[in-house]
């Protein structure tokens, strides 16, 4: 099976993330997009642990449960692996080349691209464009991923009762959905360097745009968990408990000074820190605004805390802007979830270009 191959038969977007399973469905009628289906189902503790997927059966139990609440008939899945998970590299080849050429061509030669046995490791390959050195090349972008790291994806889709078409890589999926952000952006993302920062339960992803493709992307481990955590230690609540409490309020009043402010200032260095990084290995400057996505994203005031942090505009992350939404989804809820569905956004996308 492909990385990123393509394939024209719809399928449901599956994120699996350390804490959830997001599942989106999307359709597209002329440059239009619309929201079918969705749903978030949450995981069982250490069920996914640093996007690696530990219990597979859980897994895909919660994407069965997550099909059934989002009432898709959708039987073909899109899922990804993480960026750390994946080698990408740039390479150049003859023009001329048909895909199959270029296939078997890359099958002889990716031994001196990729540290793994070949029958480890699952193998695809995408043509960017023409090479700038020699108009008679092409460069080529190659991706692979440890077979493993497929396998238990595509089987955690199986037990959820969906086939897997496309398994794609995060990173990936992240700049198809950005593409939707962008256009609400005076420039379009056009000509400005924009950073995508994910703040997830367990893991920040930096992702740099220039012009809406990837430059530099880091992962650090930090997230909306260590906020779970401090509310079930504060209030001797369980972790469920206190997962619920975050999201649904009910806290006692010093619950905003004592607990969340400083979550919020932490999540302000975090960014910072994670800027700070790019710009020491970057010769691109400073980036012209910060979109923030992510389950973090959606803390009131947390955009704010990092605007006065990092002394850049942020913007939260909302793919579905643009969109229209079946009726049975419900219009609040996705407004709420939206920052949270960037990467379940980019997969459903995928057979839709």
């Amino acid at each position: 099976m492909g990385l990123f191959s393509q394939r024209h038969q719809p399928v449901v977007g599956v994120d699996v993330s350390s804490t959830a399973v997001k599942l989106l469905e999307l359709s597209r009628h002329g440059s239009k997009y619309r929201v079918e289906a969705y749903s978030v189902e949450p995981l069982p503790p250490n069920a996914v642990v640093e996007k690696n997927i530990t219990d597979v059966e859980a897994v895909g139990e919660a994407i069965r449960r997550a099909r059934h609440r989002a009432q898709t008939k959708n039987k073909f899945s899109s899922l990804a692996v993480p960026g750390s998970a994946v080698i990408t590299k740039v390479i150049s080849m003859p023009g001329s080349l048909s895909d199959d050429e270029m296939a078997g061509q890359i099958e002889l030669e990716a031994d001196q691209y990729i540290p793994y046995s070949l029958d480890e490791v699952n193998l695809d390959f995408e043509v960017i464009g023409p090479s700038e050195a020699d108009p008679d090349r092409v460069e080529v972008l190659l991706a692979a991923s440890r077979g493993e790291n497929v396998d238990v994806r595509v089987a955690a889709s199986e037990l959820g009762g969906l086939t897997c078409k496309i398994v794609d890589v995060e990173a990936f999926a992240l700049e198809n959905a950005f593409g939707l952000v962008a256009e609400n952006l005076p420039s379009q993302g056009i000509g400005e360097t924009i950073a995508l920062v994910d703040i997830g339960a367990t893991m920040t992803t930096l992702s740099v745009l220039t012009d809406c493709k990837i430059i530099y992307a880091r992962e650090q481990v930090f997230g909306g968990k260590q906020l779970t955590e401090e509310i079930q230690r504060r209030y001797g609540l369980s972790y469920e408990e206190a997962g619920l409490a975050k999201r649904q309020g009910g806290l006692p009043d010093n619950y905003g000074p004592e607990v969340l402010d400083p979550f919020k200032e932490s999540m302000a260095q975090q960014v910072n820190r994670a800027l700070q990084f790019f710009y020491s290995s970057s010769q691109v400057g400073q980036v012209d605004r910060i979109v923030l996505a992510g389950g973090c994203a959606s803390i009131t005031g947390a955009d704010e805390a990092i605007a006065r942090k990092t002394g850049v505009e942020v913007l939260i992350a909302n793919p579905f802007s643009n969109m229209t939404l079946a009726s049975k989804v419900k219009a609040q809820a996705l407004a709420n979830d939206a920052p949270s569905l960037m990467i379940a956004c980019g997969l459903a996308m995928r057979t839709l270009y």
